[in-house]
């Protein structure tokens, strides 16, 4: 996602550049037949195109409309997986927190919300279809990295690992068996969530309906100068265009929400937010640390009384 507060113009526009040339040339071409050749009989009752008109600004509602739903329910998952991100943080943390823990209970807190940092980062990454093993290796182990080389389907690949050392966990003792249910319902959650972008991503917007509309705007476009030129005359010009570009950009801004996860000013923002959960995971161990830290000193002064 381009991350910026006021989209420019010559961004909105530069999308619809090419069509909005040739519909002024079109237009042009229109005015001058009937007004230096005087070729009246082009001239068609303006209730025409206004039908057709309306016809497609239905079409173009609806399509917006499914469009933003498809856009709302990602944004809607990216957040569900910042919660249990969140939770998952705090469940390792939580439950394998002791006084006399040792550095294999550290290593796996931090193997544990490394890979989950990781995960998400790569999430958004395999879902606009880019690599991410740069982002996987400054976080991960040189093992994890060679098990995740040899899959396909990457942030699987991942959670598949989080359950691994879950289940060492459980046997080692450093967590019980109802921690261990918790810890892997939210992982089955990130799971869900995961499989949901998925279906969103590979699931196109029909074809045949995509373009059934955009060849009745053409339509639409290529009659209404034949509608309002008897009234405005050369006027007619910027009208059409002015039309003519509403109703494109209408289309144009339904096609960039019907894929949420392209890097795009309507894209979910996946980075943005993985950068956030990486934040907020590494305070929470950070902290955690550094609370150990004062309850061992604390102990240690205790006994020296």
């Amino acid at each position: 996602m381009l991350l910026k507060k006021n989209i420019p113009f010559s961004y909105i526009f530069g999308k619809i550049k090419h069509e909005l040339v040739w519909i002024t040339l079109y237009a042009v071409l229109i005015v001058v037949l009937y007004e230096n050749y005087h070729i009246t009989r082009i001239s068609i009752p303006i209730a025409i195109p206004t039908i057709l008109g309306t016809v497609i600004s239905l079409l173009l509602g609806f399509r917006s409309n499914q469009a933003y739903d498809r856009w709302w329910e990602a944004r809607h998952i990216w957040g569900a997986i910042v919660n249990d991100s969140r939770t998952l943080g705090r469940q390792v943390i939580s439950f394998t927190s002791n006084l006399y823990e040792d550095e294999a209970i550290l290593n796996f807190r931090k193997r544990i919300i490394n890979r989950q940092i990781a995960w998400n980062y790569c999430l958004g990454e395999y879902l606009r279809r880019k690599p991410c093993r740069q982002s996987l290796e400054k976080r991960l182990s040189t093992r994890d990295m060679e098990y995740l080389i040899r899959m396909d389907n990457t942030p699987a690949a991942i959670l598949d690992l989080q359950a691994k050392d879950l289940k060492i966990a459980l046997d080692k003792g450093w967590i019980n068996t109802y921690q261990q249910i918790e810890i892997d319902r939210t992982l089955s959650r990130l799971c869900d969530a995961m499989g949901k972008c998925e279906r969103i991503k590979n699931t196109v917007f029909p074809v045949t309906y995509s373009l059934y509309i955009h060849f009745a705007l053409l339509f639409f476009i290529a009659l209404l100068p034949f509608g309002v030129i008897e009234y405005f005359g050369f006027f007619e010009v910027p009208l059409v265009v002015a039309i003519a570009a509403s109703f494109l950009l209408i289309e144009k801004m339904a096609i960039h929400l019907q894929d949420p996860f392209e890097s795009k000013p309507t894209d979910t923002p996946m980075t943005a937010i993985a950068n956030s959960i990486e934040k907020n995971l590494k305070q929470m161990l950070s902290e955690e640390v550094q609370e150990r830290e004062r309850q061992r000193a604390t102990e240690k002064d205790y006994y020296l009384l």
